[in-house]
């Protein structure tokens, strides 16, 4: 296949991928709960919101470790540590789907003095989530490409955003934590 068939066709998947993922994940809501009380399967679904956190940490540990390394010039430890980057936020995004398809939403509650922060943290990092994962695939198949000085481009507005999200995700998590009903 050409360059260009194989940059058609990451742009097709890159694009489907960034406006069927936002939709799929909102009709989360709308799917019927299984019903697991007090089964194993139900402990290891209450499990999943603290490793979607352990994911994101991680995610934002190894950006922090990747954009290093490029700076030293470390292309192989960069390459690695992106991959495992692109590695977690896959695993993160089953297991968020996976746990939102089957457990009932959790609320935080209003008279809580930190709901305002909540909401904007909530929503900044929903907003960017959506934003951040067609960048993340521009960004890591220009990469593939070895288009680096775009790749480069994108990068530097992909990373923060990126970081953001995955350093938001886990800050949901600690505030939402303590109104988990298990």
């Amino acid at each position: 296949m050409n360059k260009t068939g194989a940059e058609r066709k990451a742009k097709i998947f890159i694009w489907s991928v960034s406006v069927l993922l936002p939709i799929a994940l909102a009709g989360l809501r709308f799917v019927p709960k299984i019903d697991a009380d007090g089964g194993t399967l139900r402990e290891v679904l209450n499990r999943l919101p603290l490793f979607n956190a352990i994911c994101n940490g991680t995610t934002a540990i190894l950006l922090i470790i990747a954009f290093l390394s490029i700076l030293r010039k470390n292309i192989r430890l960069h390459r690695r540590l992106m991959t495992a980057c692109l590695m977690l936020s896959g695993l993160f995004l089953l297991s968020y789907t996976t746990y939102h398809a089957t457990t009932a939403h959790t609320v935080f509650p209003v008279e809580s003095p930190l709901w305002n922060t909540y909401q904007i943290i909530l929503w900044t990092h929903i907003a960017l989530s959506v934003v951040v994962v067609p960048m993340v695939l521009v960004t890591y198949s220009r990469a593939l490409a070895e288009k680096f000085d775009k790749h480069r481009r994108i990068a530097r507005i992909t990373l923060p955003i990126w970081l953001y999200v995955a350093f938001t995700g886990v800050a949901v998590y600690i505030l939402i934590s303590p109104f988990y009903p298990f």
